[in-house]
């Protein structure tokens, strides 16, 4: 049984959810190529970076012992609310939590009356890929920050039904 509770951006599990994350992401992507122009890696940083200022809340997936087991943050992209950073532990995959999570981030959504939800991901995340699909999102293109420094991206974006669940 997996609950969710939403919590502050600097709650410490979701601190450590996110530093898991963050070696998982560099087991799949290594470091920036040597060759690569330190602008252009630097973009990229603050491309993928999160200001706390923007986050609405991160949301946590608890399984029935308590542990957190996974996370998401929703936040403001411009005009726009886009999720980040959506990690469930190993350990827990195939259990529901990022399905649980994901819905939570659509009432999130509803409450603040957005049109959709929008996610970017990256092309060494065919799970993620494939979660984003089986749950109902479209495929948009690369949008702002991603597209310069990151074309090879994948987008999604999900239309929030007023009123639904």
């Amino acid at each position: 049984m997996i609950t969710i509770e939403r919590v502050a951006w600097d709650d410490p599990r979701a601190v450590e959810l996110r530093a898991r994350m963050d070696e998982e992401m560099h087991e799949r992507y290594g470091a920036a190529p040597r060759d690569e122009d330190p602008a252009v890696t630097a973009e990229r940083d603050r491309a993928l970076a999160v200001d706390p200022s923007t986050v609405i809340t991160s949301l946590l997936a608890v399984d029935e012992d308590g542990a957190a087991v996974g996370h998401i943050a929703v936040r403001r992209l411009g005009d726009e609310v886009e999720l980040k950073r959506l990690i469930v532990l190993s350990s827990a995959r195939g259990k529901g939590a990022a399905t649980a999570l994901l819905d939570e981030c659509e009432r999130v959504g509803r409450e603040l009356g957005a049109a959709r939800l929008v996610l970017q991901t990256g092309d060494r995340q065919p799970d993620a890929v494939a979660l984003y699909r089986k749950t109902g999102w479209r495929a948009i293109p690369v949008y702002e920050p991603y597209a310069a420094t990151m074309p090879w991206s994948f987008c999604f974006d999900k239309p929030l039904e007023p009123g639904a669940r």
